[in-house]
């Protein structure tokens, strides 16, 4: 019976534990979130525009999936796939919208 209640907290913890999920969209920037750079012009293309609106202007890189935005966190390099369709692996926090990246990849 001890063992049982001290295995608790550690199964109700695991139980709650998030797994990794994966999520395809193209990356932009929370100035254009839905990957429309057409107002903004800070660069000849999305990808441009994209890491401009980011290190210029303190956007956040996000995944638009046609739908939703999601802002991006984490320490992958998300400036090489900005524009392009890509596939990210992280957790999601639904309550802020928010993906912590493990991974991104060209989408295939």
């Amino acid at each position: 019976m001890k063992t049982a209640i001290l295995l608790l907290p550690l199964l109700v913890a695991l139980a709650s534990a998030q797994k990794a999920q994966t999520f395809a969209g193209v990356i932009s920037d929370s100035m254009c979130a839905r990957g429309d750079h057409s107002k903004m012009r800070m660069g000849s293309n999305d990808a441009e525009c994209t890491n401009a609106c980011v290190q210029s202007h303190g956007a956040d890189y996000v995944l638009f999936d046609g739908k939703t935005s999601y802002t991006l966190k984490g320490k992958q390099p998300l400036q090489k796939f900005a524009g392009q369709k890509v596939q990210v692996v992280g957790m999601l926090d639904a309550k802020t919208s928010t993906i912590q990246v493990d991974s991104v990849s060209a989408a295939k």
